[in-house]
């Protein structure tokens, strides 16, 4: 039975992560699964369990913490589906059903590749082969859970007379999603759309299973295919908030949802995502991601409800349809401006910040609040934007083992010098002084005095948050460190030797030096974070055999 709305599957947690440098704490996945539950997501796809023992723990506290009654304002009853990604092996399979087995929805989403491209040279098995893996890892899957999905790895390039009998063994094996990857990006929406269509006339048993797609984004056109995959009879489309994932990403989530909002007169059918959340699960994806969203970007983009021609403006004052098809609060864009200054007290603080969606209380309020106070004394007015870039920058970091408590530089045409104080791990307090090519390098150079955490700076990025002289300003960095200790690739297990992985940190300030040391700092905290959470779970995985 098909349902009467177009699921929304979010993979930002699977997908999403695969991106170069977007690796997440568990904390922080917990608070990006909370965020799509008050979204309204309908699966959450909360990681690849088999990947390592860290994976498992992530997938199954998302199942614990949100899979069972979902979260303080979800605008549907039913918690989401909390889903676990498996190739067609029974070791993965055990997995992610132990990974989803508290969920009062589980799902165990297995794969295998089906084009000839991926046969020959990447499975080196035959059709026959493939047809029987199938239906022995679906039946497998089934086992464990009523709620099974089936991938055809690169469905895009595969024979169709193929991927109709790979269907049909999924189907009689007991799945009840058929997803139909765009694994490469290499569709084009008329074609995608037609291959959905034939399926659907083609498959024995289609009509009681969910056609689900999953389409990449590499010529542009993820968003388009799923779209013309819905008009074709798809009623699960996967995506990813701000459109993130493997190489140029996966369908945005908030660009499918909205086109299907604004334009049901053509589609017919909506989705049951709270639109009023998708700009702040957008900034904490972000956050926790360091992948910074473009101003252009559609629905969530800075500029995205911005107007500067004139023509546009005259149109705007007269009528706000003349160029606007969607208002911004019905994405939780609002433009309103409540300005809160050194004044202001803690009530009026945290109103403002619940009318911005954030449910902060007790020690987190009182941190963010000292924050605040401290920037009012710096600004004049405290607008939104920095409120976000303050809370987001007290929030979405990761543990502290390393802190910055004192920072002095000394730059111009002559020998660059800073130098640092931080406390480390053992809570005792260090200083380093270094020179450099300039102030920052300066800095960098002093922190791995003390933190000794050997990395590369590959990109460096400050933005300002506000205009003005006393703006704050956001430094991002992503560096990379051949980690002995870091957990395996997420979907690749056959590059599992390659140790050098990428990390990002974030950090804001209206001293800039202070935001780029925030942030390389950050970097190093999430890469001892990341390093702690894989130490521990291979110490429970090992007292657990």
């Amino acid at each position: 039975m098909q349902p009467d709305h177009v699921r929304i599957f979010d993979t930002t947690l699977r997908d999403g992560e695969q991106s170069p440098g977007a690796t997440m704490t568990s904390s922080e996945k917990l608070e990006v699964a909370k965020t799509l539950s008050r979204l309204g997501v309908d699966v959450i796809e909360a990681g690849f369990a088999a990947a390592s023992p860290d994976d498992l723990r992530a997938v199954k506290t998302i199942a614990e913490a949100v899979g069972v009654t979902g979260v303080e304002g979800r605008p549907v009853p039913e918690p989401p589906a909390i889903c676990s990604l498996a190739r067609a092996h029974k070791a993965d399979i055990d997995k992610a059903a132990e990974a989803v087995a508290p969920a009062k929805h589980g799902r165990i989403h297995t794969f295998i590749a089906t084009s000839p491209i991926h046969r020959e040279h990447k499975l080196r098995m035959s059709k026959a082969e493939v047809i029987a893996k199938i239906t022995e890892m679906v039946s497998y899957a089934r086992s464990f859970c009523d709620d099974v999905e089936f991938s055809p790895e690169d469905a895009g390039r595969t024979e169709m007379e193929f991927l109709y009998e790979a269907l049909q063994a999924a189907i009689e094996a007991g799945a009840s999603t058929l997803n139909i990857p765009d694994t490469v990006g290499y569709t084009i929406p008329v074609e995608f759309g037609e291959r959905i269509a034939m399926l659907r006339q083609h498959v024995p048993g289609i009509d009681g299973a969910v056609i689900s797609v999953h389409c990449h984004d590499d010529l542009g056109m993820a968003v388009a295919n799923s779209l013309s995959a819905v008009v074709n009879g798809a009623r699960q489309v996967e995506v990813a908030v701000n459109g993130i994932g493997e190489r140029a990403g996966n369908a945005s989530l908030e660009e499918v949802v909205m086109a299907l909002h604004v334009r049901r007169d053509l589609f017919g059918i909506g989705t049951q995502v709270d639109t009023t959340q998708l700009t702040r699960a957008s900034r904490l994806v972000s956050k926790v991601t360091g992948m910074v969203v473009q101003p252009n970007k559609a629905i969530v983009g800075a500029n995205a409800f911005a107007h500067e021609a004139g023509i546009h403006q005259d149109g705007m004052l007269k009528h706000e349809e003349t160029y606007e098809i969607m208002r911004p609060e019905t994405v939780g864009a609002g433009t309103t401006q409540l300005i809160l200054g050194k004044h202001s007290g803690r009530h009026a603080f945290a109103n403002r910040l619940t009318e911005l969606g954030y449910s902060v209380s007790g020690d987190g309020l009182d941190k963010a609040f000292a924050r605040f106070k401290k920037l009012a004394d710096k600004k004049k007015h405290i607008t939104d934007a920095d409120l976000l870039a303050l809370l987001s920058d007290e929030l979405y970091q990761p543990k502290e083992f390393w802190r910055l408590d004192a920072i002095q530089v000394g730059c111009g045409t002559g020998m660059p010098t800073a130098t640092v104080k931080l406390t480390g791990p053992d809570g005792q307090t260090q200083t380093s002084a270094e020179v450099g090519t300039g102030p920052v390098d300066a800095v960098y150079k002093a922190i791995q005095n003390l933190v000794h955490v050997p990395c590369s700076l590959l990109e460096y990025t400050v933005q300002s948050v506000t205009e003005g002289i006393d703006a704050l300003g956001e430094v991002s960095v992503r560096v990379s460190t051949d980690d002995n200790e870091a957990p395996p690739g997420k979907i690749n297990p056959q590059y599992e030797h390659s140790r050098a992985r990428v990390f990002h940190g974030h950090g804001a300030h209206t001293d800039v030096i202070v935001a780029s040391a925030k942030a390389y700092i950050a970097a190093i905290n999430r890469i001892l974070a990341i390093r702690e959470g894989t130490r521990t779970a291979n110490a429970a995985a090992g007292s657990a055999a």
